[in-house]
């Protein structure tokens, strides 16, 4: 595999100055992990960037977490030879890869939150993190090919950067939290301002085979602000700022989107039997409990067949009687509500979630529960819905205010939407018809 090249004198400084640096003052290590910094503008065109989404790249991407983790001894070698967690299974689960020449060097995955939380959450309190406003994702299964991890960031820049371009304008995102090794947690400090959950380390992870493990968060609405302060003034090759907010990367393929999704899920029933019933057998060690959640997540047929039954072989209770099954987006829309008066008023609000039967949108302003009316929902680029809908509740939140409408009945966009969200089928073009 071929790969950039760099002088064996600025490897040998690079690692002496990385072995030096605990010796030093906190802020003097700071300072000169920045100085390390090595974040080309214009890389290597054999690199490209893209969402892993067929069964060779994800195959591919969990090899080399698996050997990178076992490594670092961060779990045991597995037969399969791939790292393979639930986690992955999951459809607000998102994995990044890097290519080199077409082949997979580096892996990182995005998880939203959901009916399994987030894996850190077993050991590092979120409250705080969950009370203010925005979503959150973890960072998690960030590994480089071994052949590329001396290259000062050739590949862990432009993987970087396209995560922190999904998660801001993809994934609805606006937090960012992570557990890593104690030993790695200065970098995210001091080159991206996370800051830590809690001052103490986690002695014991379980989620990395017992490692110890630091918690940190990033307030991507902040990290602007702060990147600037730091590198506005460096030079290209060193300026963080400008290469993740002003740069744009041709290698990056962003994904096409059919409707204004938050997710990007690419486990087909034929994906998730490969990796989590044959490859591995992720699924069979599973608890009575994570297999009903996670029936409630997958609610088609051709899902169900490849789904783990509880361990007296029967259907997780509840899951033949839920009605309608729930999906994030974030689309813009216009309410036209009458109040008992028979006045209209006019409100501009976001959809953050929807089903067959009503949606759920965030609003500035205090829509009147009871009140009637017609509601006008961009779902794409290309296709909108005007329904009639009900205001049922106000839900409570400290983030803001958010209504719960249901419609009187959905018309063919709603219901060619609601179809492709179950069906995970949302990456395809618009078909006339």
């Amino acid at each position: 595999m071929g790969r950039p090249r760099r002088s064996s004198w600025r490897k040998r400084l690079h690692q002496g100055l990385r072995q030096g640096l605990s010796l030093l003052p906190r802020d003097m290590r700071f300072a000169l992990f920045r100085r390390l910094v090595d974040c080309d503008p214009a890389p290597d065109p054999r690199l490209s960037l893209k969402i892993a989404e067929t069964q060779e790249e994800l195959e591919a991407c969990f090899k080399i977490l698996h050997d990178a983790y076992v490594a670092a001894g961060f779990m045991q070698p597995h037969p399969s030879g791939l790292r393979v967690t639930l986690y992955h299974a999951l459809p607000t689960t998102t994995t990044l890869c890097a290519k080199w020449d077409g082949k997979i060097v580096g892996t990182i995955s995005m998880i939203r939150d959901g009916v399994f939380g987030f894996p850190l959450q077993s050991i590092f309190d979120l409250s705080e993190v969950r009370a203010r406003e925005g979503h959150i994702a973890e960072i998690s299964a960030l590994a480089v090919h071994p052949d590329f991890r001396k290259t000062g960031g050739a590949i862990l820049f432009p993987l970087m950067k396209f995560m922190h371009e999904y998660c801001r304008t993809y994934f609805d995102t606006r937090h960012l939290v992570i557990a890593v090794n104690p030993d790695r947690i200065e970098m995210y400090e001091s080159l991206l301002f996370f800051e830590r959950l809690q001052e103490q380390t986690v002695g014991n992870y379980d989620f990395a085979n017992g490692a110890p493990a630091v918690g940190a968060t990033l307030d991507l609405r902040r990290a602007p602000e702060l990147l600037k302060r730091e590198y506005s003034r460096r030079p290209a090759r060193k300026n963080l700022y400008q290469y993740f907010f002003e740069l744009a990367l041709p290698h990056i393929q962003l994904p096409k989107r059919r409707y204004f999704t938050t997710n990007d899920p690419v486990m087909t029933p034929e994906l998730l039997d490969h990796f989590f019933n044959q490859r591995t057998q992720c699924f069979e060690q599973l608890d009575d409990r994570r297999k009903a959640l996670l029936w409630s997540i997958y609610q088609v047929a051709e899902y169900r067949r490849v789904l783990p039954m509880l361990a007296d072989g029967a259907v997780p209770a509840g899951q033949l009687l839920r009605r309608h099954q729930r999906h994030s987006l974030r689309c813009p829309a216009e309410l036209r509500m009458r109040d008992a008066h028979g006045s209209e008023r006019r409100f501009v609000v976001t959809v953050v979630e929807l089903s067959l039967g009503g949606f759920q949108v965030r609003s500035s302003l205090e829509l009147p529960v009871g009140a009637e009316g017609q509601a006008t929902v961009e779902l794409g680029m290309q296709e909108s819905s005007r329904l009639q809908v009900q205001v049922v509740r106000q839900v409570g939140s400290e983030s803001g205010l958010y209504f719960g409408l249901r419609l009187s009945e959905p018309d063919a966009p709603w219901r060619r939407c609601v179809a492709a969200l179950e069906s995970h089928d949302t990456a395809t073009e618009l078909h006339s018809g």
